[in-house]
């Protein structure tokens, strides 16, 4: 756990430990980007399960869970059951669920809400009218629940995605459809379930209202300014500061959706082919789905994005994919012939990368067969440009794995029959996503300073310093559960809520640490090891003593670790 990871499960602690549960505070500075939901419920689950990092992961598990059941039921009853099986099977076992629901990012959590509230406005405007408001108002719920997830998306996505669908279909012109959604009563609903909380962030963080479109650094407008302007707007015309997120091209965005929904993505020619055309249910619900993967599409063809963005749209997807195995026919035989091959390109794959390593050695961890590109670092997975050849030497049991699990789809695809082989598909992503979980443990050194946060912990006391901003050692804060000193790292997250009045002086420069770290005082300082050198020639290489290493960074301390109890 690290990065965002250990920020969202600290956030959370140190709203069970101080009470407050509107401001969200990082070192003491108020950090005023999210919505809070995700944060509440990690810290229910801390209460039900004590601070723990697993425990700060049961909320997003359980989303994901309910998210491919609601897929599941949304395609039973919209297609047929076996439609809806392979839905709920398709959205479980992507590559995209899974790569993207390793960090704690709360896009499944909101991910489940917009499914939610487009099947409740559905079932809202295609059944019964005596259980129309019941379903409306389940939609309203679930969008004032994703605004307390992340923000103004939630309604824009469910809305859009309606009226859209209403506009393809003419149902605009229908007031008995208007009458069905009861527009009023979702109104209202998503202002009660979401205004509280942004009225009290507004309050107690002034001053109240300030509207510029203008973003710079050194300027400290109040709650209200920086979360709707500045995380909202200028956020999606690229405006915001600080800019401490890149952008995926926009073709990049689109066409990566194939790998983020593999090995499903095989069946996507078959969507072409599905009827969209009758006045069926199962017609007038596939027309649904398209305008959901374009509203989602092309919203963020417009603004700034991360590869996890198109994650509102899987389920749409999901369903598409579903209707396609559950029809048959030419394009699902075409499908699983080219998931065979890929499978079986994958296990030979494996086998390549292993014979490849088969003499290299594995000194250490993985961290020194790595090769660092930081300024990729801010793409979700900016850190897959680090592998190296020699890094799959480190890897050989989650090739493995892999190669297992790719070799029992190939055999699947090729012996079963019927919807087997949509089965054994899932099957095999699911061994190969367990391969992947495994190489992620061997990463853990790199990728998190979990083990520096545990030495700090059993170390004798003495006050932190980390050298960069908060975001990079997250981890430490985290596991050693302290606060700490931040140096040069009045950047990015935090910055702006350091300007806030009463902010705790928390950020230091060279010269002010050269000053602790020579004082009578016992400090600890952690520092990647490409800093190393910098920190030497500021204090000298006789006053960093090492006290603990992992992944390439340390963990110094300013007194001699000899004879401390």
């Amino acid at each position: 756990m690290n990065d965002v990871d250990a920020v969202q499960a600290q956030i959370a602690r140190n709203m069970l430990e101080s009470g407050d549960w509107v401001t969200a505070r990082l070192d003491g500075v108020a950090y005023l980007e999210k919505a809070p939901l995700t944060y509440w419920l990690i810290a229910v689950s801390y209460l039900a399960f004590g601070v723990h990092d697993w425990a700060a992961r049961i909320p997003f598990a359980l989303g994901a869970v309910a998210l491919c059941w609601l897929v599941c039921r949304f395609g039973r009853w919209a297609f047929s059951p076996e439609a809806g099986m392979c839905a709920g099977l398709a959205l479980a076992t992507c590559c995209g669920l899974f790569l993207f629901t390793r960090i704690l990012i709360a896009d499944i959590l909101v991910t489940l809400t917009i499914t939610a509230s487009i099947y409740g406005y559905m079932r809202a405007i295609e059944g019964r009218e005596e259980e129309s408001r019941r379903w409306a108002l389940l939609g309203a719920a679930a969008m004032g629940c994703g605004v307390l997830l992340k923000g103004l998306i939630a309604v824009v996505f469910p809305v859009g995605t309606v009226l859209v669908y209403l506009v393809v279909s003419g149902g605009w012109r229908s007031k008995e459809v208007w009458r069905r959604v009861h527009v009023v009563g979702s109104m209202g609903l998503v202002v009660g379930i979401a205004g509280p909380w942004h009225i009290l962030a507004t309050l107690r963080n002034p001053p109240y209202f300030d509207f510029s479109l203008e973003s710079r650094p050194g300027q400290y407008r109040g709650f209200f300014w920086f979360y709707f302007f500045n995380e909202h707007i200028l956020r999606f015309l690229g405006r915001r500061y600080p800019r401490d997120y890149n952008r995926v091209p926009v073709i990049w965005f689109w066409l990566l959706n194939v790998v983020w929904l593999f090995p499903w993505s095989v069946f996507f020619p078959g969507v072409v082919g599905l009827d969209y055309r009758g006045e069926g249910r199962a017609e007038r619900v596939r027309r649904l789905m398209v305008c959901w993967v374009g509203v989602v599409l092309v919203f963020f063809s417009f603004s700034t994005t991360q590869e996890y963005y198109s994650m509102p749209c899987y389920p749409a997807l999901a369903l598409l994919v579903g209707s396609v195995l559950a029809k048959g026919g030419a394009w699902v035989r075409g499908g699983m012939k080219a998931a065979g091959v890929i499978a079986g390109a994958g296990a030979v794959g494996v086998v390549v990368l292993l014979y490849a390593v088969r003499g290299v050695g594995t000194p250490g961890d993985i961290s020194v067969a790595l090769r660092q590109n930081p300024e990729l670092y801010t793409l979700s997975l900016g850190h897959i440009r680090d592998l190296t050849l020699g890094a799959f030497a480190y890897l050989r049991w989650p090739l493995v794995v892999a190669g297992v699990g790719f070799l029992v789809g190939l055999v699947g695809v090729w012996r079963g029959r019927g919807m087997r082989k949509v089965v054994w598909l899932g099957v095999m992503m699911v061994v190969v996503a367990h391969g992947a979980r495994l190489a992620l443990v061997v990463f853990d050194p790199y990728l998190s300073s979990r083990a520096l946060g545990e030495a700090l912990k059993r170390a004798p006391a003495g006050e932190l310093i980390v050298d960069d901003q908060y975001y990079a050692f997250s981890s430490v804060f985290f596991y050693a559960h302290r606060k700490g000193l931040l140096l040069n790292g009045r950047v990015n997250n935090l910055e702006y809520g350091s300007y806030a009045p009463g902010a705790p002086k928390v950020f230091i420069d060279d010269g002010e640490f050269a000053g602790l770290w020579r004082s009578g005082r016992r400090y600890y300082l952690v520092a990647s090891a490409s800093a190393r050198p910098r920190l030497e020639r500021l204090v000298g290489p006789d006053k960093l003593h090492v006290v603990a290493s992992a992944g390439g960074n340390f963990l110094f301390s300013n007194k001699s670790m000899a004879g401390s109890a």
